[in-house]
């Protein structure tokens, strides 16, 4: 039964392929399809063709496996990202402690005049503490700095020459404090003058000051003792120029 089917499937196929080769043979060629076929036809290799064929068509194609592909991260933008922000960081924390320095601590100021020479000059730049007083008393020999009690939008800087309780004398230029001479190395011969103050006492919470430059300077001789009140700060360091810079004596 099975051979009967085989050579009926056979005999079918034979009638196909009769069908197509009168097909190809009314049909005009073209140079490329002009080849003529070598050997004879194998209708059982291409019955077996066919089948691995339509089998190989059938088959299911095995899956690849698909490559993710990752996009490389924006290394140099986020590294320059976190550069400028730990640079704006860094300024911002730089400028609050230059501003707490500058408001509580120290403050850099000018000097206008003469009146402090040779100690300090005319233009010199310095540093003041604004904070030292307020835990430790201003002491004698101290170069203070002060709203000028006739005009405050004026800042006057001076030496502290008497505390409160101190008596202070001048005599033909020279200083006497509780009735002793006070020697001052900070006044060359050269920047003294004859004039003479008569004793005082000075008040509670004030200051007798003078300046080094004593034949033009403006100092308690005209205005009287500084109130404490009128103090806002010690001068400690020359930064300017540079061959002045240093610690203020």
């Amino acid at each position: 039964m099975e051979a009967w089917k085989t050579e009926e499937k056979l005999e079918i196929l034979d009638r196909r392929f009769q069908i197509l080769s009168c097909k190809q043979e009314q049909e005009p060629l073209t140079a490329d399809d002009a080849e003529e076929p070598t050997g004879s036809f194998n209708y059982t290799e291409s019955i077996q063709s066919s089948r691995i064929g339509a089998e190989m068509a059938a088959a299911p194609e095995t899956p690849q496996l698909a490559t993710e592909i990752k996009p490389d991260k924006p290394k140099t933008a986020n590294r320059a990202a976190a550069l400028f922000s730990a640079w704006v960081r860094d300024l911002v924390i730089s400028l609050a402690i230059s501003a707490f320095i500058i408001v509580f601590l120290y403050q850099p100021v000018k000097v206008e005049g003469t009146s402090m020479m040779p100690s300090l000059d005319d233009q010199e730049r310095i540093f003041i503490n604004k904070f030292v007083y307020r835990i430790e008393p201003i002491q004698h020999g101290d170069i203070v700095v002060f709203r000028y009690p006739r005009d405050p939008a004026k800042s006057f800087i001076k030496r502290v020459i008497g505390v409160a309780g101190d008596h202070v004398r001048i005599t033909d230029g020279r200083v006497y404090l509780n009735g002793k001479l006070l020697v001052e190395d900070y006044v060359p011969h050269a920047y003294q003058d004859d004039r003479s103050y008569a004793d005082v006492v000075v008040p509670p919470d004030s200051y007798f000051v003078l300046g080094d430059h004593r034949s033009l300077s403006n100092d308690s001789r005209d205005f009287g003792p500084v109130d404490s009140s009128y103090i806002y700060g010690k001068a400690v360091f020359g930064y300017w120029p540079v061959d002045k810079m240093g610690r203020l004596r």
